[in-house]
């Protein structure tokens, strides 16, 4: 089934914004919480807006497959499918820190000129990221300019390490912090800045607006990263991604183009990879 892009675009904007209010409307109040870990935490309106993301996406699209953070619906093998994030930056968000977003991509089956295929088959083709609370919303359709508000973005121009800011993920274990902080050390004496922000979606942004040069993260899943890997690829920069053995998870490193690979290799050191001996 071909789809029309830019109805879809619209459709996933609307549902951002339908889920970005509840956030909005929610940062102070409190928060009822379904789960916590001691690097996590899964809040009652997480499903309700992923609820309310669905309910909007399957009025238009009612044979698609959602893949969400908070539970998948419909036919697996469906021929495109929507991968959802409804709050990303959760952790931040039920602390009253207003630095989270709603991510929403359109993945089809297939690949096409301008981005990769993901293992399973699928490539992303529609992207939106909103942030509710500065009201912020970045977009990307496959072949087309990113844009942030309805006016195009480029990944910064930055090409010497000592004046890059570099954002780094911990996502939720120990493992991955094992894994992270050797990264970190090999960064934060070349480059000018390291941040560690919470919220995956809004770092692959930031670098697709030039305010972040790159962003790097190990075990980190689709959700978090399918809308902004096209975000970024339409900004002119470099998302890299390798899979990992478990089910939609990843290595990532986005980057503008000129930092790309000065970055790979103090994150990617090929002789002791990610803390694996």
């Amino acid at each position: 089934m071909s789809l029309d892009r830019q109805k879809a675009l619209n459709v996933a904007v609307d549902a951002a914004k339908a889920a970005g209010g509840l956030m909005k409307a929610n940062l102070f109040a409190e928060k009822k919480t379904t789960s916590t870990t001691q690097y996590d935490i899964k809040l009652e309106l997480d499903v309700e807006c992923q609820r309310t993301i669905e309910t909007i996406l399957t009025r238009e699209y009612p044979e698609s497959f959602i893949l969400g953070e908070e539970g998948d619906t419909g036919d697996e093998g469906a021929s495109h499918r929507w991968v959802i994030d409804p709050i990303d930056g959760t952790v931040n968000f039920t602390y009253g820190i207003p630095h989270a977003c709603v991510s929403i991509a359109l993945q089809e089956k297939g690949s096409e000129a301008g981005t990769e295929a993901y293992r399973d088959g699928y490539q992303t083709t529609v992207a939106v990221i909103y942030d509710p609370f500065c009201e912020e919303l970045w977009t990307a359709t496959l072949g087309e300019p990113a844009a942030l508000n309805g006016i195009p973005i480029q990944v910064s121009n930055r090409d010497r390490l000592e004046e890059a800011l570099v954002s780094v993920g911990f996502s939720k274990n120990e493992q991955t912090l094992d894994q992270m902080l050797p990264v970190v050390n090999a960064l934060a004496y070349e480059v000018r800045k390291i941040r560690t922000m919470g919220a995956a979606a809004l770092a692959m942004v930031y670098v697709a607006s030039g305010r972040f040069d790159g962003y790097v993260e190990n075990n980190i899943r689709l959700w978090d990263i399918a809308a902004g890997g096209l975000i970024v690829e339409s900004a002119g920069g470099v998302f890299w991604r390798r899979a990992t053995e478990d089910p939609h998870t990843f290595q990532i490193l986005a980057s503008n183009r000129a930092l790309h690979e000065k970055l790979a290799s103090r994150c990617f050191n090929p002789d002791k990879m990610w803390g694996q001996e």
